[in-house]
């Protein structure tokens, strides 16, 4: 490569700092999910600003600094030793984690070598805790169990407070190694002996970190309900700094477990009262923790006025900026360049008052990335900068200073990802060696400093770049390496993006999403024209890979943990005439992979932009709920039907396939495949059709032939508050036609329609069918995915506890007859998708649109009469259902009977 095209230099990594004040940031830009170990969780979260308190301890000890998780223990001690141990703890508390461990080791030996066990102890949780920065995890073990078999030694004078700190300490140690049952012991013991040395604000850090603790273990709802403990516990308390910032932490913990109007309701208690205390960096926390929870919902401009107030009022360099940079990533989201404009400088002068750490390595990082988005956004809008410090190289500079400052600081973590970010800089201008060395360089110190998170990012890096320069077996490699880093974190990927990773610029659509499918793309590439059926299956488990990773990320919890069954099998031993197909957005092409029974797996492509796809599937999608619309409809079926099935028209004929099972991928989930068009006749005219989100199945199998027992539920008016929605006056009509089907029924209609009850009977009784008859809406957004009941909605979120609630029995069916998706929303069906796994149901019925009152009357009482007839699948069920109303000549159009999918067990 010619030296004339190099824009950073020979000497780029070279440049001088540009500032040695920098601080550790908390929060940088939206970052829509998440990914970081557990400890970094608990200790973002409960980072706060203030003094410490000082806790009741034995005389001989004057103090000990009661700052939350993050916090270092304190004494005072000999004056040598005393001034090691404040060293050490300004070094921790500014991110020099490398530093504080060398002058940490040097008190460890004064104290060793004065017999000063108590404060050696003591000295030896806060060097576990900079180890465990570094993910240096064994000398943080040794470091710790070395504190407390010192406090447990039973000639010892033990301090219970000093106890209960090194607990804490080995109680993160243990949550960050992946021992979230070993952890949350850990923290009980430590809520046991804060109780008894009257230390509530300890308590109530105890009870936080079990909450962590229980949702990593997936129990969501103990952690909701220890969370509730901390909130009656605070009510009793006086006000006071302490309970400022509890308040703070419990408005942070509910944010990141998806409860938007408690976490806001803590969070503005906590404003309350560090206005009335008069604290203004209390004050700023508290406003920066209200800018995020707005944030979270979509409130941009309300989000930005609590950012813009956090700057004015906090007096912490630190929090201006992390209020800046979150500032500044909404604007760069929405594109406002003008406004951008304006908050740069003050960033750029904000960052030179912060003093040299970790977070100000980070800082300068994401404010990099931040210039590159805003440079590269500005040239296609108007094809010049208009901002005169803004270009590549000076990003490149920057990077280049973040790299030189870590290694200075003897930081790993945080020179890799800064030459994660270097590399990517070289990327854009394809100078491919160099960055690919610089990569390289990153992933050794990522892998070494156990940080996964960046760990994959610069494999995932490693891998574009080999591609790139027609590497494809060296590619498929570091991608493997990728989603497989990817995979193993997969718990902690769904904990909340905004909140955990406090560092590492993150967002599931722009860091995670596309890894899974850029190596399926790659995957498939790689096949030269010959089919290769070892490598059609990685990219069929890597694309339904992607879509559990969805869920999660719609759930913020790893949703499905439960046993794999491969569809293959359940084809082939229990439904023969079923064939599955995965069609595959990629960006230049639709792929279609197919298993037809007692066949080899095979692929298909449509040569087709990204964007082309989806402009067709959003127009098809607005077409199809217009009754009216029918020839625009089966004009751009027929060409959906082109991509998707045209091609192995003949192959499923002559394997008599019956059931067409589709896991689909992007904008074509809020299709109904039903409606696709051949020229001549619909889909669902020749087939039975379902929908599955991949392996994860409950257990395939038939219903059960039995009495089929139903729990039938509705509302034939909305509730107060809801008035978009119509009144459903055709229920009881549905009702009466479940029940003249033979299927036994229990019902609550309108005012016995409430969550209470509901979740009552099917806790009292063995119900195989739960089937709602009320107003529902699927969204990409969790909050926004809902069924309403007469005291008001049911949030998605809590389908876990209410469908699973009698014990070991599953139900078998669960209908949703009058939901329908988000308008505009181009990923609702997410929420579909997710409604039907959060239920636990084999098999979910819902519609994608509201349709006719009396059609979905009449459809329901086809589908059951059908499902008791006989010996025929839920599919076939719902496809002899879908018939009828086609044929009646009030229902012909696609959008009355196209609108109902059945997601799951097809069987």
């Amino acid at each position: 490569m010619a030296k004339t095209t190099r824009i950073f230099g020979a000497n780029s990594l070279k440049f001088k700092s540009r500032s040695r004040e920098t601080a550790r940031t908390r929060w940088f830009t939206p970052l829509a999910h998440f990914l970081r170990l557990p400890l970094y969780f608990l200790v973002a979260l409960l980072c706060i600003v203030g003094s410490p308190v000082l806790a009741k301890v034995p005389s001989s000890i004057n103090s000990l600094s009661q700052l939350p998780i993050n916090s270092t223990i304190s004494l005072a001690v000999p004056t040598d030793a005393a001034s090691l141990l404040q060293q050490g703890k300004v070094l921790y508390s500014n991110g020099n984690f490398a530093k504080a461990v060398e002058v940490l080791q040097q008190a460890v030996q004064i104290y060793k070598q004065q017999g000063e066990s108590l404060a050696l102890a003591a000295t030896l949780g806060n060097l576990s805790l900079a180890y465990q920065q570094l993910g240096a995890w064994s000398q943080a073990q040794q470091a710790i169990t070395e504190s407390l078999n010192l406090l447990q030694e039973p000639d010892k004078n033990q301090n219970l407070q000093i106890f209960a700190q090194s607990l804490d300490i080995q109680g993160r140690l243990q949550l960050a190694m992946g021992k979230s049952e070993a952890a949350l012991a850990t923290w009980q013991r430590t809520e046991e002996i804060y109780k008894q040395v009257d230390n509530q604000s300890g308590v109530v850090r105890s009870l936080i970190n079990q909450a962590q603790a229980w949702r990593t273990q997936g129990f969501y709802p103990r952690a909701f309900k220890t969370l509730d403990r901390i909130s009656k516990t605070l009510k009793s308390q006086p006000d006071s700094l302490e309970k400022t910032v509890s308040l703070r932490s419990l408005g942070d913990a509910l944010l990141v477990l998806g409860d938007l109007k408690k976490s806001r309701k803590a969070l503005e208690e906590s404003l309350i009262i560090a206005q009335n205390l008069q604290s203004s960096a209390d004050i700023g926390a508290s406003l920066f923790s209200l800018g995020n929870n707005a944030r979270k919902q979509n409130q941009k401009e309300q989000a930005i006025a609590y950012y813009q107030k956090t700057v004015t009022v906090s007096p912490s360099p630190l929090t201006k900026v992390q209020a800046q940079l979150n500032h500044l990533g909404l604007l760069i989201k929405d594109k406002e360049w003008a406004k951008v404009q304006t908050i740069l400088p003050s960033i750029e002068s904000h960052l030179k008052q912060l003093p040299l750490s970790r977070a100000s390595i980070y800082a300068q990082v994401n404010f990099s990335q931040s210039l590159a988005k805003v440079n590269s956004g500005v040239l296609q809008a108007s094809r010049h900068s208009f901002y005169s410090g803004l270009s590549t190289k000076d990003s490149a500079k920057l990077l280049a200073s973040a790299i030189q400052q870590s290694r200075s600081l003897g930081d790993k973590r945080a020179e890799a990802y800064a030459l994660k970010s270097l590399g990517g800089l070289y990327e854009e201008t394809k100078q491919w060696s160099e960055a690919q060395e610089l990569t390289r360089q990153g992933l050794a110190l990522a892998q070494s400093s156990n940080a996964p998170e960046i760990t994959y990012a610069l494999e995932w890096q490693l891998g574009r770049l080999l591609w790139a320069q027609k590497n494809v077996s060296g590619a498929i490699a570091a991608y493997d390496a990728a989603v497989d880093t990817l995979e193993s974190l997969r718990r902690d990927l769904v904990v909340n993006k905004d909140v955990v990773n406090q560092d590492v610029q993150f967002d599931f659509r722009d860091s995670v999403e596309p890894v899974y499918r850029q190596s399926v793309e790659l995957l498939l590439q790689s096949q030269k024209g010959k089919p290769n059926e070892k490598i059609l299956e990685k990219a069929r488990e890597r694309i339904e890979a992607l879509q559990l990773a969805e869920l999660d990320d719609f759930f913020q919890e790893a949703c499905l943990q439960g046993q794999k069954v491969a569809l293959d099998r359940v084809v082939e031993k229990d439904n023969s005439k079923a064939a599955i197909l995965y069609p595959i957005i990629l960006r230049d092409e639709l792929q279609v992979i197919v298993k037809i029974p007692t066949q080899s797996l095979q692929s298909y492509s449509t040569k087709i932009s990204q964007g082309e796809v989806e402009k067709l599937l959003i127009e098809l999608r607005r077409n199809l709920v217009d009754p009216t619309a029918t020839k625009i409809v089966q004009t751009q079926s027929q060409e959906v039907y082109n991509w998707l099935l045209k091609p192995i028209e003949s192959q499923l004929q002559q394997s008599r396939v019956d059931t067409l099972v589709f896991v689909l991928d992007g904008p074509l989930r809020n299709l109904p495949m039903a409606a696709l068009y051949d020229g001549k006749q619909y889909l669902v005219e020749k087939y039975a059709i379902a929908l599955s989100v991949g392996l994860q199945l409950l257990d395939p199998k038939p219903l059960v032939k039995q009495q089929l027992r139903a729990l039938t539920a509705g509302l034939t008016m909305p509730p107060p508050g809801f008035p978009k929605f119509a009144p459903l006056l055709a229920i009881k009509s549905e009702f009466d036609g479940i029940a003249k089907a033979g299927v036994s029924t229990t019902s609550l209609l309108d005012g016995d329609f409430k969550k209470k009850n509901l979740e009552s009977e099917i806790g009292a009784a063995s119900f195989n069918i739960v089937h709602l008859a009320t107003h529902g809406q699927f969204s990409s957004r969790l909050e926004d995915t809902f069924i309403l009941d007469f005291d008001g909605q049911i949030n998605v979120k809590d389908f876990d506890t209410l469908f699973r609630s009698q014990g070991k029995t599953v139900v078998e069916l669960l209908v949703l007859s009058a939901c329908q998706t988000a308008t505009g929303d181009s990923r609702a069906a997410l929420g579909l998708a997710g409604a039907a796994v959060r239920a636990g149901a084999r098999s979910t019925i819902a519609s994608l649109w509201q349709i006719d009152d009396e059609s979905t009357a009449m459809f329901v009482s086809a589908f059951y009469r059908e499902l008791k007839s006989g010996k025929i699948t839920k599919a076939e069920a719902v496809h002899r259902a879908q018939l009828q109303l086609l044929k009646h000549p009030n229902y012909r159009a696609p959008s009355f009977w196209s609108a109902y999918v059945l997601i799951g067990n097809w069987l």
